[in-house]
């Protein structure tokens, strides 16, 4: 099931169908990284700078720790996000079950990813970027 992990009904449906998810993503909306979570891949708040912290990959020691303390809300922040859709998971398929632990079964991540805007960062061999999709062509 082709999908995007930010409305996780898709991810739902192909565990209930048993089939194999695909994800189409940007990115998760909130800067808590569902995505790096599910797919673990590593982020180090000491060497990854977090989502409007106007850092760059070469911090001092303060812009270590401010990155940090700007990492810590966005873990309660997601909880809440998605606490309604592991509720309705949990219903749904009868058993207990969160929105992370549908997201790592996802088969392949396709990530609209373009290392020119975002930071570069470690990828999982599941993960494909695709880059551009979302730009026109000029001639």
């Amino acid at each position: 099931i082709l999908t995007d992990p930010i409305l996780p009904c898709g991810a739902i449906l192909a565990e209930h169908l048993s089939l194999p998810a695909m994800y189409f993503l940007r990115g998760v909306p909130f800067p808590c990284g569902l995505d790096f979570e599910a797919t673990q891949c590593p982020k180090p708040p000491s060497y990854v700078p977090r989502v409007f912290t106007d850092l760059t990959d070469r911090m001092s020691f303060f812009q270590r720790v401010k990155n940090l303390l700007f990492d810590i809300p966005n873990v309660f922040l997601c909880d809440f996000a998605f606490q309604p859709y592991s509720k309705l998971a949990s219903e749904f398929l009868q058993r207990e079950v969160t929105v992370l632990d549908l997201l790592r079964k996802g088969s392949v991540w396709l990530l609209r990813l373009d290392f020119v805007l975002d930071y570069p960062r470690p990828l999982m061999p599941n993960i494909i970027p695709i880059g551009g999709v979302n730009c026109a062509h000029k001639e």
